[in-house]
């Protein structure tokens, strides 16, 4: 305290005024950028991406499925288109094919004739036939003039599907044709007759590329090569097409590749997926989107002697069957 009364303590400097000094100024701060969404009305929606259209299921062979019309109604019958089954190697369902593809083409309201053209009659007897009892087959048609298509036709137990059975003397005509002329075209001048009557003729030829199949692919508008999906089976196609492009090259300038069934298919293994992979990728559209997948109803329908549509009608083999006649039709012009 100094002398006064009053408290001691530094003098302030001459012209202080005891006031605080003034604040430095802050450099100026950026607003933040505005969000875009800010710009919009409270009423309008926010913008967003619509998804894409839903991709079509993707059938066994990789490709869409596609949508199959409906078959139209027929109101008359006749200027049949002749179908032949054909593949060298054995067991790959050609049989089968022939008779349940026929099946499905008369549910359709075709009238369908079957060729068995095979000496086992594998095609006879899984029509409930029996090849030993028969006294006219194919072969008397072939070789005996007198003989008449009419004579040898049998009814099936299908309404609108018929049989021209076959047993084991059709191996001889295969050595008896050889020494004929046009030996090539017995087959088809024997079949005329039922050109006018029927819709579909399918013939089951038998598992080789021999004079009786020669014929059948002569005879042929079109052929249907039911395949194994099997590495075996895969690698015979080849001198099968090569076989075809001659016939129609030297004898029959109208035969043309139908389609490639595939059969036999189980989606659970790798290795029928690798196939039917290198199947499309060979033989492209003409591989049918239909695929006959392994089942043990038709092994039951064939000891049964009836196609699966009626033995099975709602079995997944029977609608496959079903979905490939849909497919001939829509392919076949004027079907």
């Amino acid at each position: 305290m100094n002398a006064g009364g009053t408290f001691g303590g530094s003098v302030p400097p001459s012209g202080a005024t005891g006031e605080m000094p003034p604040r430095t100024p802050r450099p100026p701060v950026d607003p933040p950028s505005p969000d875009p969404r800010d710009e919009l009305p409270v009423s309008d929606p926010l913008p967003f991406e619509r998804p894409d259209a839903p991709q079509r299921e993707l059938g066994p062979t990789g490709r869409p499925m596609p949508d199959l019309p409906e078959p139209r109604p027929l109101t008359t019958h006749g200027h049949a288109r002749v179908i032949s089954m054909c593949n060298q190697k054995g067991g790959v369902g050609k049989t089968t094919t022939a008779i349940n593809l026929g099946a499905s083409l008369a549910e359709y309201g075709r009238k369908v004739l079957l060729v068995d053209f095979d000496p086992q009659g594998s095609l006879s007897v899984g029509l409930g036939l029996n090849p030993h009892e028969m006294e006219l087959t194919v072969y008397n048609l072939l070789m005996e003039k007198d003989v008449e298509l009419s004579e040898v036709v049998v009814p099936t137990g299908v309404e609108g599907m018929d049989l021209l059975p076959s047993n084991i003397d059709l191996s001889a005509a295969e050595v008896q044709l050889v020494h004929e002329v046009a030996r090539e075209q017995t087959l088809q001048r024997v079949l005329a007759p039922a050109l006018a009557e029927y819709d579909v003729v399918l013939i089951d030829c038998q598992p080789s590329l021999g004079l009786l199949t020669v014929n059948a692919l002569t005879a042929s508008d079109g052929v249907i090569v039911p395949l194994e999906c099997e590495y075996f089976a895969l690698r015979g196609v080849a001198l099968l097409k090569t076989t075809i492009d001659k016939v129609r090259e030297r004898l029959n300038p109208k035969l043309e590749i139908d389609g490639v069934l595939g059969t036999m298919y189980d989606g659970r293994t790798l290795h029928s997926r690798e196939v039917m992979e290198r199947l499309v990728q060979a033989w492209g559209d003409r591989v049918f989107h239909t695929v006959i997948r392994r089942t043990v109803k038709f092994s039951d329908s064939t000891v049964a002697g009836e196609p699966i549509t009626s033995y099975a009608s709602s079995s997944t083999g029977a609608d496959a069957y079903r979905q490939l006649a849909k497919e001939v039709l829509a392919r076949w012009p004027d079907a």
